[in-house]
């Protein structure tokens, strides 16, 4: 019977916690995939406003050379997508190209070949041929698409934490004060007795010690994500930058064009003069016309999405700091004796009478003296503190996305078991070798003498145990002999 309530208080324990941990990961997971699909439409939308300005405006000039443009939003929605994408890189082959293209397009009566294009791209530092834009358009892009992945990737580094911790498995000590708290009240004729509150307390806090120890860099982590939403929103928003990259690559193009005979001259002069080959007709009249092209601002007013979505993923972010000290009061509330006279009439784990002993603080060290749970504080649970480790590195990494600083990615999936993320799809988040970024913040050390290694105990009343207990320890003994 022990055993069939120890395997019964395990699984409601457990069920418990897989219970709020799930509601917790659907909540960041709806704000995951709406900041994601909000950037991937504004992406859309942003290409679809280049092709229906150039595609008419440029002619040939554009269906000839579209493969760049579409190349660029390529990279840049694979950047988004976790993928191994240097922004910086993508962004100057991007210009490279464009250069490229270009030239080709206005010197059409001239044969170029590679080492020719190699020598015009060597140029391009000395040339400016798009004036500042490629160096203004760096900036902007880099810090509004480094914000927009350091959060959608914070979100679901959170969601694969709360995973990963709800699935840590719960000590035996933990299951045996469980079952005391729950059951035991059965064994005295008192079915109906509920147990006290501060009872209630310590035995979830110190089956949740180390749990409790995620407190400090959850609310590091979620502070800082918080931070970097309100980067959005504003003249400098996300909208605003992805939606008028039609309008900046246009500017580019037309300050080529307009000043496309001192360019030749200067590459001319660097390069030599090239080969003549066929003479063509409309490259003049396509340089032309792209220097005479206009794009309309298709940014347009503010819809307020972007600023609801804001709002409500800090609101959620604020709600959800803390999640892990507060799991023992939120396990308890349904459970414990309430109404009048609560307190007096409660089961304290010996009989029904008010709880004497103190309520522990959280956290593993706090434990030291706990009555109801038998902890070994010198022993941290290690995939607790490696989830410890993974909320820190991507604290990092957001801060340094605050600072316009492109963040290497942790890689969720690469866990033991093998499972992926619990809120991203295969398509969302492909695996990518870790990166560790330097750690500023050392972890937390429990400091204990090595001669002194046994198990801190608690009081001598954990140690009373109710009938049920006394079943197994004779039980156990009996085998032990019959060995």
């Amino acid at each position: 019977m022990e055993e069939k309530l120890a395997t019964l208080s395990r699984r409601e324990m457990e069920g418990l916690l897989k219970d709020a941990g799930r509601a917790l990961q659907t909540s960041l997971s709806g704000q995951y995939k709406a900041f994601d699909g909000y950037f991937l439409e504004l992406l859309n939308r942003s290409e679809v406003a280049l092709q229906e300005t150039f595609a008419p405006a440029l002619g040939l000039l554009y269906t000839q050379n579209s493969l760049v443009f579409s190349d660029l939003y390529m990279e840049l929605r694979r950047y988004c997508r976790t993928s191994n994408v240097n922004l910086e890189e993508a962004l100057n082959d991007f210009w490279a190209r464009l250069l490229e293209k270009l030239f080709n397009q206005a010197n059409k009566q001239y044969i170029i070949g590679e080492d020719y294009q190699e020598c015009v791209s060597k140029q391009m530092e000395t040339l400016r041929p798009f004036g500042d834009i490629p160096r203004e358009f760096k900036l902007k892009v880099t810090h509004t698409f480094v914000a927009a992945r350091s959060l959608i990737q914070g979100l679901l580094v959170s969601g694969d934490v709360v995973r990963k911790v709800s699935q840590v498995q719960l000590s035996q000590e933990c299951m045996r004060a469980m079952m005391r708290m729950t059951y035991c009240p059965h064994c005295r004729g008192m079915a109906s007795g509920r147990p006290c509150a501060n009872y209630c307390s310590n035995v979830m806090k110190g089956c949740l010690a180390n749990q409790a120890d995620l407190n400090t860099e959850w609310r590091h982590l979620a502070d800082t994500m918080v931070q970097v939403a309100g980067r959005f929103d504003g003249p400098s928003g996300v909208d605003v930058v992805v939606l008028s990259l039609p309008n900046r690559i246009a500017e580019a193009i037309s300050t080529m064009m307009e000043n496309i005979e001192t360019i030749n001259s200067k590459v001319f002069q660097a390069c030599g003069i090239p080969r003549e080959g066929a003479t063509s007709t409309t490259a003049q009249e396509e340089v032309s016309k792209a220097g005479k092209i206009t794009v309309e601002d298709r940014a347009g007013p503010s819809t307020g999405k972007l600023e609801q979505m804001v709002s409500d993923v800090s609101r959620r972010l604020k709600d959800m700091q803390p999640y892990w000290v507060s799991l023992p009061s939120v396990l308890c509330s349904d459970r414990v004796a309430t109404g009048a006279g609560a307190e007096d009439r409660c089961w304290n784990g010996m009989n029904r009478a008010r709880y004497l002993p103190e309520v522990m603080g959280d956290g593993l060290a706090s434990q030291i003296n706990n009555p109801e749970v038998e902890i070994d504080i010198t022993k941290p649970d290690m995939t607790i503190r490696q989830q410890i480790m993974q909320l820190k590195i991507m604290t990092h990494r957001l801060k340094n996305a605050l600072n316009g600083n492109d963040v290497d990615f942790v890689d969720t999936s690469d866990d033991v078991s093998g499972s992926g993320s619990g809120i991203c799809g295969d398509d969302v988040c492909p695996r990518n070798p870790r990166v560790i970024a330097p750690i500023t913040a050392r972890p937390d050390v429990y400091v204990f003498h090595p001669e002194n290694k046994r198990v801190v105990k608690g009081s001598a009343r954990q140690n009373l145990p109710c009938v049920l207990g006394s079943l197994l320890s004779s039980a156990t003994l009996l085998l032990l002999l019959r060995r």
